[in-house]
């Protein structure tokens, strides 16, 4: 779990930072998804299934990623907003 949390960590800094492209890595991240439920349960335990599984994890969290992101920058547009109105208010009940 630690190896696939990783993998999406470097594969998340590298699209916020855009060094890669958001829309091929998305799709390739879909596509390993779901080629892991279609084909995962057909190979037999060991090493090869276990990096099938670090890889879909890993793309699972990555396709999260531009999810938080929008979540964070409303929550962050929330809160710049209800400072502006509360810095408004102090202004204008100061003035008299």
């Amino acid at each position: 779990m630690a190896v696939a949390v990783w993998i999406a960590v470097i594969e998340g800094l590298l699209l916020i930072v855009h060094a890669i492209p958001k829309l091929p890595m998305l799709a390739i991240a879909v596509l390993v998804v779901v080629g892991f439920f279609w084909l995962g349960h057909r190979l037999r335990p060991g090493v090869f299934r276990d990096v099938a599984w670090i890889a879909a994890v890993s793309q699972a969290f990555v396709m999260l990623i531009p999810i938080l992101v929008i979540v964070v920058g409303t929550l962050a547009l929330v809160a710049v907003g209800i400072l502006a109105a509360f810095a408004l208010v102090l202004l204008l009940t100061s003035r008299s």
